[in-house]
């Protein structure tokens, strides 16, 4: 069967969140300054902030195609559709399989990608892309998906093999790792992965990164933003969208430079931790806080010499960014220090090492936008995703 890519390729994006994924399909260029052959017809996202940064970027409220809704996806009415989609995206929840939450087989939200695997055996798209945690390929949720591509929803359809990609080897300045299942529907031949463009140069071998680029680091971003956060909270506005009138925001990237009101322990334990350091560094140390001396680690921190390293750490400026996640504003959840500052990173440092523009807009408050920003699919990797399938379409 041969396609035609000239007209817009229809996508579809489910679990959309502020719209990582399809930012990263929008800004796919297939030669330079050629316009993305993708356009998004329709999203669905269950959080009404989240949803609505989505809408403020890529429905007729900005200019754009989809129509957004911000509801259960249980109730989405997905017919309208059918025949009009040629790929879907989506994310379904990970918090029941994270290493980070309690890893409950029992939480419903495991089971949403059913839902999305409705949503394809009403659409028929062509091609269908899941992402979730790494621990999503040993869950009975997966197993469940593939007896679906056997004999249930999704029978039409070919899986990948399961395949974790770090975003840093497609360009990110960020090592995240994700499982990535791509579906491809039987009557097309079987899209497979995007090849890295990048690799991390202590480890791979020269035989194998002729044609690679060194992973992407962190130094750019800290250049973007090498004043001092001036405030601490978002501009005070609200905007109607989606059918509310009280929604905070709209905020563009460069807005959420906003830091934090850190106690005087905290500014002590920063200034303590050397560039690359972590809270080993605070071993032993002490700091003079309202008169009295203070011990800067926990018995807890001193207890264990392996772990969770990476609290109170600083990020690499030689390095790619660790996985940006919800809580990335505290640095006792993991490496989240500035590199040379005293501070933990901003909204805006975390939403740029996630590939985010600057004008890009958003809404919510503060802990709702920074939800958002970890949640999302980093842009980079989304893009990559796009050109793997915009090539294979068009081959």
């Amino acid at each position: 069967m041969t396609l035609r890519t000239d007209r817009p390729i229809n996508v579809v994006d489910l679990f959309a969140g502020c719209g990582g994924f399809t930012q990263g399909f929008h800004s796919y260029e297939p030669a330079e300054g050629q316009r993305s052959p993708f356009r998004s017809i329709a999203a669905v996202e269950f959080n009404l902030a989240a949803a609505a940064t989505y809408a403020m970027n890529f429905s007729p409220l900005n200019g754009g195609t989809a129509e957004v809704f911000a509801g259960d996806i249980k109730e989405w009415d997905a017919s309208p559709y059918a025949g009009k989609v040629d790929v879907i995206l989506g994310g379904p929840p990970c918090q029941g399989f994270s290493g980070l939450g309690k890893g409950d087989p029992e939480d419903p939200r495991n089971k949403l990608w059913r839902e999305y695997a409705r949503v394809v055996s009403v659409l028929e798209p062509k091609i269908f892309v899941i992402e979730n945690v790494e621990r999503f390929f040993n869950s009975p949720e997966y197993r469940a998906l593939k007896a679906s591509a056997e004999r249930g929803h999704l029978r039409n359809y070919r899986l990948t093999p399961p395949t974790v990609l770090n975003a840093a080897d497609f360009g990110v300045p960020q090592a995240r790792r994700r499982a990535i299942v791509i579906a491809t529907r039987k009557d097309l031949e079987p899209l497979g992965f995007p090849k890295a463009s990048h690799y991390r140069e202590r480890s791979t071998a020269l035989f194998e990164r002729p044609d690679k680029l060194p992973w992407e680091t962190v130094k750019e971003i800290f250049r973007k933003s090498a004043q001092p956060p001036a405030a601490t909270d978002l501009p005070d506005r609200t905007c109607e969208v989606l059918g509310h009138d009280d929604v905070p925001g709209v905020y563009k990237t460069h807005e959420l430079h906003i830091g934090r009101n850190p106690k005087p322990l905290s500014i002590a334990r920063y200034k303590a931790i050397p560039p690359g350091g972590n809270r080993l560094d605070l071993r032993g140390k002490y700091a003079k806080i309202d008169g009295e001396m203070v011990y800067l680690s926990t018995e807890s921190w001193d207890r264990h010499n392996s772990g969770s390293n990476d609290v109170m750490g600083r990020l690499r400026l030689d390095a790619p960014s660790v996985t940006i996640r919800t809580e990335f504003f505290k640095p006792e959840k993991g490496r989240y220090l500035h590199p040379t500052e005293h501070r933990p990173i901003t909204h805006f440092e975390a939403a740029l090492i996630q590939g985010f523009p600057e004008h890009f807009n958003w809404c919510g408050t503060k802990v709702d936008i920074a939800r958002q920003i970890g949640n999302a699919v980093p842009v980079g990797l989304a893009e990559a995703l796009a050109r793997n399938i915009h090539q294979h379409l068009d081959r």
